[in-house]
């Protein structure tokens, strides 16, 4: 164990007894981190709808108790057993299971392995790198699948469900970033002046897709990123235009998926999935690399809040209700 470590550290714990599922704020110990070849002092996490659910004690989220909730989480090396960073290092950790499988980012420091680590990217920061977090890291992997089947801004305008929430919004500024007319779908009219100043050149009622319900909609999407699943999903594939392809990576609208063939036979269309949890290195490594460009700072600060690891909490059940726009950034320990 590291000397730099400290005796105790601060952690936002999930626990569950005989009352019930409930978040307690513990003082923890260096022997009460998980296994892992690679201590970080964690400076910041973020809020995303999943952390929403953990912290809220939905099921079906943490995979075991008591934990720490977050998946995601950005800081320095403290030491690495592998020698593949050097102590002070600045990484950043999405997916591989933290905040539900084993201890995530809501605490001081975490325990992890080196091969899960990815880089901050140079000129960016840890802050920078939780404003983009799994939603943006997501987003970004949507955008570049897109890409690699065939969608280019000449092939028609590209639609974004979900658009208001952290994956949604991340998604709008990628694609206007790289060309394409968005479109973007809310349940939220009321922040249609946010989503056009991420570059979105429409804004349509999030009533719209779940109202296509013929197995082939009139030609409309050259590309679609959904991140609401169910009907809305449903909707959108059915109005995909030839050789179009869509994007799913979310199911805050529902996980089931009532469509045809219909649109894959007759149509080409591509039906692509996201998966941000166990996406391979050097895929992970270009994804940041390119968000690192397209998405820096200043783009982000209009979309993103910073708040302090004891408002988490409060800040799940607001997540859930649909209240939570763009990103948060939980600040977790002083930089």
């Amino acid at each position: 164990m590291s000397s730099s470590l400290p005796a105790t550290f601060r952690a936002l714990r999930m626990l569950r007894d005989d009352t019930g599922i409930r978040a307690e704020f513990q003082t923890l110990t260096p022997a009460d981190l998980p296994p892992g070849d690679t201590v970080v002092r964690v400076t910041h996490s973020s809020l995303n709808y999943k952390d929403g659910l953990a912290v809220a004690g939905r099921p079906g989220v943490l995979k075991t108790y008591p934990i720490t909730p977050g998946i995601d989480l950005a800081g320095e090396v403290v030491s690495d057993e592998t020698g593949t960073y050097a102590p002070g290092q600045g990484v950043l950790l999405t997916g591989w299971g933290i905040g539900e499988r084993q201890d995530g980012g809501y605490a001081e420091y975490a325990r992890v392995r080196a091969e899960w680590l990815v880089p901050l990217p140079p000129g960016t920061d840890a802050e920078w790198a939780m404003s983009v977090g799994t939603a943006g890291f997501t987003a970004m992997l949507a955008v570049l699948s897109l890409e690699e089947h065939g969608v280019t801004p000449g092939g028609g305008e590209v639609l974004v469900t979900g658009a208001a929430g952290g994956v949604g919004s991340t998604a709008v500024a990628l694609l206007a970033a790289a060309g394409f007319t968005v479109t973007a779908s809310t349940g939220r009219r009321e922040e249609e002046g946010y989503l056009r100043s991420l570059g979105a050149a429409q804004v349509i009622g999030r009533e719209e897709l779940p109202a296509l319900k013929r197995p082939l909609e009139k030609e409309r999407w050259g590309g679609v990123v959904d991140s609401v699943g169910g009907e809305t999903l449903a909707g959108a594939i059915a109005s995909t235009r030839t050789h179009g392809a869509v994007a799913a990576c979310g199911l805050a609208g529902g996980s089931g998926l009532q469509t045809t063939v219909f649109p894959f036979i007759l149509r080409g269309v591509s039906l692509l999935g996201i998966d941000s949890v166990t996406c391979p290195a050097p895929k992970r490594r270009a994804a940041w690399e390119r968000l690192a460009r397209d998405l820096p700072a200043s783009r982000l600060a209009d979309v993103t809040q910073v708040r302090p690891l004891a408002d988490v909490p409060a800040l799940a059940g607001q997540i859930l209700a649909g209240q939570v726009r763009g990103r948060t950034v939980i600040a977790v320990s002083p930089a």
